[in-house]
C-alpha cells in the first residue's frame, strides 16, 4: 500500500447500502470507486448499472421515474440508467411480452464484491426459471482497476436444464445530460443504417449528431450495421464515451436518440436480434454456455 495513506477507502472503495425513500426505498446497492470513475449496481434489478460518474460528474441517463420497484407498464417504470439489461424472454416490444423483457426485474444474488490495489470487482448470478421449462443462469461480473478510465461487464449465460432453450439480449447503455448535449455526435464504423420508422427516415441525415431538448419531440430509433463493434459519443467539450462489445455474440446494433425536453437521452443498444418484424431468437444447448461482455471507457480527446 502507498505508504501516503493507512487506509485503502482514500483511494477507492466498494460499499454496500439499502435506499430509504420514496420509490427507491428498499434498493439494494453496490458503490464503486476507482477514484476516477464510479458506478452504482442495482442488486434487485439484476445488477444493472444504475448511474456512472467520471471524475464526479454524471455520464447516465435517469428518466423521471427514477429508480423504482414499480409493478407497472414499462413506460411508467423504465428508469434508463447507465445499462439496462433487455431480455432473455423478449427484447423490443412484442405482443405478448413484457416489454424488453423481464430479466431486468430479477433480483441478484451477490458472490463477491471487493475492493484492493489489483482493483474493484464484483461478481453476481440472476435466475431466469419456470417449472417444467427453462433452467437458465446469467453469471454477471464487472472489473475495473484503480485510478481507470474503464470499466468491463462480463457476463456467462448457463444452460442448467436438460432442453434446448431460446433467449434474446440487448444491452440497453443510455447516456444523459450533463455528458450529452448539442453537438454531441455519435461515431462508428456504420456500413448500413436502417430507419425504424417513417419519422426516423425523414431525420436520417441527422442519425449521428444532437440538437437542443424540443419540446415534446419524437424518438428516433436507428439499426445500424457496424464493421467493428464499438462506438463513440463525443460531447462539445471532447470527452469521449467508448461502449465496445462482443460482436460475435452480439451481431446486431440499435442506435435510440430522444431529443424530447425532460426525456433527453441517448442509448447505445448492442443485441443478440433486431427488433419488430425481424426478432429472433438465438438457441442455447443443455450445458452450454455463452459469453457477452461490454467494455465502457470515458477519456477526452
Amino acid at each position: 500500500m502507498d505508504k501516503r495513506i493507512s487506509n485503502f477507502d482514500q483511494e477507492a472503495s466498494v460499499r454496500r447500502y439499502v435506499m430509504q425513500d420514496g420509490e427507491q426505498k428498499g434498493i439494494e446497492v453496490i458503490d464503486c470507486d476507482n477514484g476516477k470513475t464510479r458506478f452504482l449496481l442495482n442488486v434487485n434489478k439484476a445488477c444493472d448499472v444504475m448511474q456512472l460518474y467520471y471524475e464526479g460528474q454524471n455520464v447516465s441517463f435517469v428518466s423521471k421515474n427514477g429508480f423504482n420497484q414499480r409493478k407497472m407498464p414499462f413506460a411508467s417504470k423504465f428508469e434508463g440508467g447507465m445499462v439496462y439489461t433487455c431480455g432473455l424472454d423478449s427484447v423490443g416490444d412484442r405482443e405478448g411480452y413484457e416489454v424488453h423483457g423481464s430479466l431486468h426485474s430479477a433480483p441478484a444474488r451477490v458472490l463477491s464484491a471487493r475492493c484492493d490495489e489489483q482493483g474493484i470487482y464484483v461478481e453476481a448470478e440472476i435466475k431466469d426459471t419456470a417449472l417444467f421449462g427453462k433452467n437458465l443462469k446469467l453469471i454477471r461480473r464487472f472489473f475495473t482497476a484503480i485510478g481507470s478510465d474503464s470499466v468491463q461487464m462480463k457476463d456467462t449465460l448457463v444452460n442448467e436444464g436438460y432442453g434446448e432453450e431460446d433467449y434474446a439480449l440487448l444491452y440497453h447503455v443510455n447516456l444523459g445530460y450533463p455528458f450529452i448535449g448539442e453537438g454531441t455526435r455519435i461515431e462508428g464504423d456504420v456500413v448500413r443504417r436502417f430507419a425504424r420508422t417513417a419519422w426516423a427516415k425523414e431525420r436520417e441525415n441527422e442519425y449521428n449528431t444532437l440538437t437542443n431538448p424540443v419540446d415534446n419531440e419524437q424518438e428516433t430509433c436507428y439499426f445500424l450495421t457496424l464493421n467493428s463493434p464499438q462506438v463513440t459519443v463525443i460531447n462539445k467539450d471532447g470527452k469521449r464515451f467508448t461502449l465496445s462489445y462482443s460482436g460475435e455474440t452480439l451481431p446486431c446494433f440499435v442506435l435510440w436518440k430522444s431529443m424530447a425536453s425532460g426525456d433527453y437521452a441517448v442509448g447505445l443498444e448492442p443485441s443478440t436480434t433486431v427488433l419488430d418484424d425481424q426478432f429472433s431468437y438465438k438457441k442455447i444447448a443443455p450445458s452450454q454456455s455463452v459469453d457477452f461482455w461490454l467494455n465502457i471507457t470515458i477519456d477526452k480527446q
